[in-house]
């Protein structure tokens, strides 16, 4: 039998769960899939913020046509809230600008407030995120110093769990519509709360029927597509 590679096969193209790394833009992880595979056409279905980390799925050749559908499906969150404090990329990318009291927050004021975000919601966009205003990246503004407030958009938080408090952090656990943004939603926690808060930990757990404990690390991927595929050169 050959051990040479099925063109066929590879037209057809995979769906891959990486676990992408914290530090990783998801750019990055597609760059490093297409390098491995040397597959013509590599996308992702939902980016990850450089500080984020979990579960990034890339498709290849054919099944890039599904991305819509994966990126429509809902997500599952897990992560850090830190209160008491604003920065103006609503996670650690910037430095907090902004300081507020914590005092009057009880364990029970933080399980309560969940509550309000809950269902169908209203959400602005953080400024430093990839959504276009005028042709340019609303980050690429922000960074500039434009302080454009983004249209706001209906998104659905279908649950909110808090699992560790411990001021001024707080885990939690999210499942969320598509087009959800958790460092909006953490700073909007933060002002249901009467204080400041930002995204200091965020880990992508799940897509859809996708979850990250199926999923690999690049040089994970790599080593493993090596060892499939021996004849595979390297560029």
């Amino acid at each position: 039998m050959s051990d040479k590679p099925n063109p066929s096969a590879r037209a057809k193209g995979e769906i891959l769960l990486i676990n992408k790394p914290y530090g990783w833009t998801s750019f990055q992880a597609v760059k490093k899939v297409r390098y491995v595979t040397r597959a013509k056409k590599v996308g992702h279905a939902g980016t990850l913020d450089p500080l984020a980390s979990g579960l990034l799925i890339i498709c290849t050749e054919q099944q890039t046509k599904g991305i819509q559908a994966i990126q429509d499906a809902e997500k599952e969150y897990e992560g850090t809230i830190t209160l008491g404090a604003t920065t103006p990329s609503y996670d650690m990318e910037t430095e907090p600008n902004e300081h507020f009291p914590t005092d009057h927050i009880t364990e029970a004021l933080i399980h309560e407030t969940t509550k309000q975000f809950l269902g169908e919601i209203e959400q602005i966009p953080p400024l430093f995120s990839a959504i276009k205003v005028d042709g340019k990246r609303a980050y690429t503004l922000a960074r500039q110093g434009d302080a454009t407030v983004l249209k706001s958009r209906r998104i659905s938080i279908y649950d909110f769990d808090i699992t560790r408090i411990e001021l001024p952090e707080v885990d939690f656990q999210v499942r969320c519509s598509k087009g959800t943004y958790i460092r909006s939603l953490a700073y909007d926690f933060g002002k249901a709360l009467n204080t400041g808060a930002y995204l200091s930990r965020l880990v992508r757990t799940k897509i859809g029927e996708h979850s990250l404990e199926n999923a690999v690390l690049p040089q994970e991927f790599e080593d493993a597509w090596r060892a499939k595929n021996p004849r595979t050169e390297v560029l």
